[in-house]
């Protein structure tokens, strides 16, 4: 059973940190927008129109954690501050979902727009894969309609077959230099930038390419060209959300001025 620790309102959702029974911590986001803003692919970009922030049934999305703490240690993630880390249970992601929806008994997923869950907060979905897929299985059973949206540093040897129909792949990519690559996301059992050109899946959606942008030096347009063919892959341009991992690592603010909503 996992238990509240604390939580953090902002204009259009709420984070919670959350405890395992046996002491460990995650985090779950519970967030809205607009369901304009999903198309950006098509309007080229992802900013808000205005201050109309929407509600949870325009698009609802719950970010959840596939572990506590995280053995990558990004340089710009704050999760790096645990020492310690473990593979969450498929039960114990897919409480993370029914958690917040428990904090929301007016909202029905099924009458979103969109009821999107992203495996996006503490860990590394591919180091726990057989527990996402079991939750992915188990949350399909009850929400018909939900949109499963992974996000990854691309693992060695990961096997993306199952990513298909309502299940879409994002890799966490952040910089076009091998080398800064490398310092960035300090965990080398992963594939090569040219490899990861090479993923292919049968989702509803292109395979997203997340670049949080330290300096101009980590874009590089040739080899975006080179290696992501547009028909397979979306290109997103990420803020960096300072922390004391950030910050200890001299990141600042990074490329992109504008900022998450959460």
């Amino acid at each position: 059973m996992l238990k509240e620790v604390r939580n953090k309102t902002f204009a259009n959702g709420v984070c919670y940190a959350l405890q395992t029974e046996d002491g460990y911590p995650l985090e779950v986001t519970d967030t809205f927008l607009p369901f304009y803003t999903k198309d950006a692919i098509g309007k080229n970009q992802n900013k808000l129109s205005d201050y109309d922030l929407g509600d949870r049934t325009e698009r609802w999305m719950i970010g959840v954690s596939c572990m506590s703490g995280c053995p990558v240690r990004c340089k710009f993630c704050a999760t790096g501050n645990l020492k310690k880390y473990r593979n969450l249970t498929a039960d114990e992601i897919v409480e993370q979902v029914e958690f917040i929806l428990s904090k929301n008994p007016d909202y029905d997923p099924k009458k979103s727009r969109e009821f999107k869950i992203n495996y996006t907060r503490m860990g590394e979905p591919f180091l726990n894969i057989e527990a996402v897929k079991e939750a992915i299985f188990k949350i399909d059973q009850k929400y018909p309609n939900v949109h499963h949206y992974i996000s990854t540093i691309g693992i060695k040897g990961s096997d993306f077959s199952f990513i298909k129909d309502n299940i879409t792949l994002q890799i966490s990519l952040h910089s076009l230099d091998t080398e800064k690559r490398n310092w960035l996301i300090p965990f080398y059992h992963k594939l090569s930038i040219e490899e990861l050109g090479q993923i292919r899946t049968k989702s509803n959606l292109k395979t997203t390419i997340n670049l949080t942008l330290v300096d101009t030096n980590d874009f590089d347009i040739v080899k975006l060209n080179q290696y992501f063919d547009p028909k397979y892959f979306f290109i997103k341009l990420s803020p960096i959300n300072p922390n004391s991992v950030s910050e200890s690592n001299h990141l600042g603010n990074g490329v992109i001025k504008g900022k998450n909503l959460v």
